[in-house]
This record gives C-alpha cells, structure tokens and sequence, in this order.
C-alpha cells in the first residue's frame, strides 16, 4: 500500500477513508464492490501507475465511473473510480467530441447542444460514455444513425503492461476493434473522440397505455415497425411502476405500456406517424417537439440509485405469437416482477456495418428484448416465453447485474468471440482486467 500511496498520493483510498464509499459505491445497487484499494484517478498518469502496480502485486483491477453497468463487482483488489476524470470538449467545425473517461452523457449533451450538435446517447443522459460505448451504444438516434461505437474516431487506453496506447483504424487497428464492443476487457480507457450528429430537436416523448389497451397497443406497434422510415427510432414497454407520489397518477401502481419515440424529422410528418396510437387512446402523451437536451424525456429512465439486474435476447422476428407470448409472460394477470420489458426496434442504420468495424457486431436481428428487473426478479420466464424467436445472441449493454458474466460469450458470433480470446491472451494473459463481463484469455463459452 505505502508504495502505492507513494506514486499516486492521495488520491488512493483506503476502507474507511474519506470518500471511500462514494468511489466504490455504483447507481446499480444490486452488487457492491469490496475491493482491497480504490483509486480515485484525477489524470492518465493516475490510471497508468496504478495498472502497474496491479500489474507488478498480481492484483485484479475493476473500473467504475457511474456503475450503471455492474455485472460483477470486485472482491479484493483495486478499484480504479474514474469520475473524476471529467473533461469534453467539442470541436463544432470537426462534428467531434473528446471525454476524458468519467464523462457522462448528460454532460456531452449540454456540451454539443450550443453547436446545434448531438451525441449518440443512450436512454438515461445519466450513463458513463465510455462503458456505454465499450458496449456497442444502442440509443434513441440508432436507426438513423447506428451505435455509438461506430462512431468513435480513438480511443486511449491503459493496457495491463501499464501502457498508456492509443487505439485507432491505423495505430494498434485489432486492439481499436475489440474495445468497440468488447466491455472492459482490454484495459482502462482515459480518454475518446467520437463524431456528434446535426441534431438540434426531435420530435418525441412517450405514450403511455393501461392494462386493457395493452395487446392492441403491441399489435399495433409490432405492424406498424415494419413500415416506419429510418428517422424513426422506438420501442415498446411493458411497465411496473410503483405506488408512489412521483409516477404520475395514471401509471402509479399499475401495468402500462409505454411506446417511446424519436423522430428526426418534420413534426407534422411525426404526428402523422403516431396517428395509429393516438386513436387508440393514451392516458398520457407526452409527443412534442423538442429541443435535442430534453432527450431523457422519452425513456424517463431512473435517476435514483437502485437494485436491478438487466438481461436480452436478440429476436429475428416480432410476430403476432411473439406478441402474444410476450403478453401473456410479462402482460397484467402473469407473475412477472420486471419492472420493464421492453422490446426495442433495430434495422436501419443500426443494421449495417461502419467502414471502420468493431467486435460489436449482431447486426441482422430487427428487434432486441430486454428485461430490467429487481435482482431476485421475475424475468427468466420471460426471456425463455420469447426464446423461439430468438437468434440465440444477446445485447451486452443489456447483461448486468448479478450472475451477468456467465452469459457473455452469448454477446458474440463464436468467430468473433474467439478472436476476442486471442486479442484477450495478447493484451491481459493474467486476466488482470476480470470485474467485467468478462472474456477470458483461455477461452469457454457459458452454457
């Protein structure tokens, strides 16, 4: 520990130190970290002595800067937090952003926004860039844009030799694609660039549906996806929300669906667009259009720490019996505790491969299932109701939570998952980067 402290000074912290809870403490709230150390990084040089002082003691390293996206939480070793690394610039005349590693989205937004520009952000502006991104980037834009990942330009990362590199399509290219798509396996990311879209409104919100409505509503949706243009971008929800003063009194307590929409394109082309839904009677709308940083409005994903765990499945199709099956395993009257299913529509440009490809890849499926559920929850059953539409793969941004890691060989194509064992082997043999849905340099894919 003294020889730690001694290169990094007091932005080591120890169990009990001030701020020590705050560094090891994520928004998922479903596992906790216990590691030996963190280490609160404020610069790169922070980040490249304590890899190699991991290195050096054999220790595992686990990073976190929002902790949204925990899947397995470090026991023993040294957490690196890299909250603190909080720097963006935008470049308007380039289209670019650069983030140091502890950027959230939010932070992109506000950011961009001046310049009539946009990030590809997920659903919560409250995400961590670089995990979401490491993870491909499935967000409200993806069909007119494609994922996040596809987008960046480098990427500088601190690989388990403790060397600060950075990654592109000509300086270390195979290390460049497997940390678009491959989570946080092949070291600590410091810092990226990516592209920003012309975006400065959209047309979008939600609406909302009660129980009875429901399998209209999913009917309805699963037809209308097929015709819909490529500026559209949306997904149906299948909601539990709790009976509390914050959820609006038409949704507190009940089952709903929630059809949730970003149109980059005219309004009144967008109100033509969701007439279909309109008809059929929301309890609530909240469709309008708006400027590009209210782009939480229509997930309204939460912004309070909780327990979750998070799961997917790939679907080749969404079929009037998928409909049904997935109504009768998460819909009002089944056991399901999830507090949201949500199937998401993909294609588009989220269906086709950037010039520059990464490991991220299972472009094919049109639609993806996810599952965000308390820890102990109900939602097996509803993965394996769908399974028969499946491709058998699943989204990894979308696999955290407790027991996570055994399913992450099933983010990947077996070609792709094995090159990811070889670059694996290459990069970290020691495995020192592990508290991740982790790929490990000796290979195996979970049952």
């Amino acid at each position: 520990m003294t020889s730690l402290e001694n290169l990094i000074g007091d932005q080591l912290l120890t169990p009990g130190s001030p701020g020590w809870t705050t560094a090891v403490t994520g928004f998922n709230t479903a596992a906790a970290h216990r590691p030996d150390l963190a280490v609160a990084a404020e610069q790169p040089d922070h980040v490249v002595r304590t890899v190699r002082y991991a290195a050096e003691h054999n220790l595992p390293v686990a990073v976190q800067a929002t902790g949204h996206g925990i899947s397995v939480p470090a026991d023993g070793g040294i957490l690196i937090t890299t909250s603190r690394l909080s720097g963006v610039s935008v470049d308007a005349r380039a289209g670019t952003a650069t983030v140091q590693a502890g950027v959230r989205w939010d932070q992109v937004i506000a950011a961009a926004a001046p310049y009539g520009l946009a990030p590809l952000n997920g659903s919560s502006p409250l995400v961590g860039v670089v995990g979401y991104t490491l993870g491909g980037g499935l967000g409200p834009m993806a069909r007119r844009f494609g994922y996040a990942a596809d987008h960046v330009r480098w990427i500088d990362v601190v690989t388990a030799d403790g060397v600060l590199r950075r990654a592109d399509a000509v300086g270390e290219p195979e290390l460049f694609w497997a940390l678009r798509g491959g989570k946080g396996n092949f070291g600590v990311v410091t810092a990226m660039e990516f592209d920003l879209m012309p975006v400065r409104t959209f047309y979008g919100g939600g609406m909302y549906f009660p129980a009875d409505s429901i399998e209209e509503v999913l009917d309805t949706w699963r037809q209308w996806t097929a015709e819909i243009p490529e500026s559209l971008t949306t997904s149906i929800a299948l909601l539990r929300l709790p009976d509390l003063p914050m959820v609006p009194e038409p949704l507190r307590g009940r089952v709903t669906a929630h059809v949730r929409v970003t149109f980059l394109g005219v309004p009144d082309d967008g109100e033509r667009l969701l007439s279909p839904f309109r008809g059929l009677g929301p309890v609530l709308d909240t469709v309008v259009q708006r400027p590009y940083p209210e782009i939480g409005e229509v997930h309204q994903d939460p912004v309070d720490p909780m327990p979750v765990q998070e799961r997917s499945i790939l679907l080749d199709g969404f079929d009037e019996q998928a409909a049904k099956a997935l109504l009768e395993a998460a819909g009002p009257g089944s056991d399901c505790t999830a507090y949201v299913v949500e199937v998401r529509h993909l294609g588009g440009a989220a269906e086709r491969m950037p010039v520059t490809p990464g490991a991220f890849g299972n472009r094919a499926a049109p639609y993806v299932l996810a599952t965000i559920s308390p820890p102990d929850g109900m939602s097996a059953s509803v993965l394996a109701a769908l399974e028969p539409w499946g491709n058998g793969l699943a989204y990894i941004n979308f696999l955290n939570g407790p027991g996570a890691e055994k399913e992450t060989a099933r983010a990947f194509e077996p070609a792709v998952y094995e090159r990811l064992v070889e670059l694996k082997g290459r990069y970290d043999p020691a495995n020192l980067f592990r508290f991740n849905q982790n790929i490990s340099p000796i290979g195996g894919r979970a049952s």
